[in-house]
């Protein structure tokens, strides 16, 4: 039985890892998997984040009613996501957490947030309809092989979302999409593969709770927050995660 030590601090790390994914959409696992590692494996931390991360990403597809536009708007991403996902986990065995990955890809991050940060637009780089329909499922796989390849689905689905021209809580339910799909697709390939581990689910069962308050209280200071200002929490989260992986931080 964990002790009442180990539930105090996990249950803080969860509620602040969620009040950060409530406010930018993202960030849950790596904050978590950063804080948790500090005193306990790796292993035991990842197998306290699978229903935390699944649960708090389908619960950022709220509202319900305001789903299907959405959806409609990154069906093709899906599909590339759980093909890329699936091949890259077949292909791979597991997210190998290489070094050079999780470097490559914390740069782009990092360069994406300073980029962000800077005051730049997309501008050109909107996407209209045409051309998001085919750059959606291109985008999806390489998501989905850099998820296979590090664990981290993040990009180039989060600049191809932001592309899209969505509005503030469409874009983060948007997130929510993909980060869900990545996140059950990777589970299917590893499950598939022999590389799953079942984790402590009594214990991720009690963790859910900070991390759903954390989720509800973030959610609720993004909508008080002036767009400019959820610029600078996004994008700053990003880098925040950009220099996480650089840095070679993660397990």
């Amino acid at each position: 039985m964990p002790s009442l030590q180990l539930i105090v601090l996990a249950s803080a790390v969860f509620l602040l890892a969620g009040i950060i994914k409530g406010v930018v959409g993202l960030g849950l696992p790596t904050l978590s998997m950063a804080l948790l590692a500090l005193w306990m494996p790796p292993v035991e931390a990842a197998a306290l984040l699978i229903l935390p991360s699944f649960v708090t990403n389908v619960w950022q597809l709220r509202p319900w009613s305001a789903l299907g536009p959405v959806l409609r708007r990154v069906a093709g991403l899906q599909v590339g996501i759980a093909l890329g996902t699936l091949g890259g986990a077949w292909f791979f065995g597991a997210p190998a957490g290489a070094a050079g990955a999780r470097t490559l890809l914390g740069a782009a991050l990092l360069g994406y947030a300073v980029w962000g940060l800077a005051g730049r637009s997309f501008g050109a780089f909107m996407l209209g309809p045409q051309r998001a329909r085919w750059l959606g499922p291109c985008a999806g796989l390489c998501t989905g092989v850099v998820t296979a390849l590090t664990g981290v689905f993040v990009v180039p689905a989060v600049p191809y979302l932001h592309a899209l021209g969505l509005q503030r809580d469409a874009f983060v339910q948007a997130m929510g999409v993909s980060f869900t799909t990545a996140t059950v697709a990777l589970a299917a390939g590893l499950a598939g593969t022999g590389n799953y581990q079942a984790a402590d689910v009594p214990l991720s069962l009690v963790l859910l709770l900070p991390a759903l308050a954390g989720m509800a209280l973030g959610q609720r200071l993004r909508e008080r927050l002036p767009l400019a200002v959820f610029r600078r929490c996004f994008f700053g989260g990003l880098g925040l995660l950009g220099a996480y992986l650089m840095l070679g931080l993660g397990p």
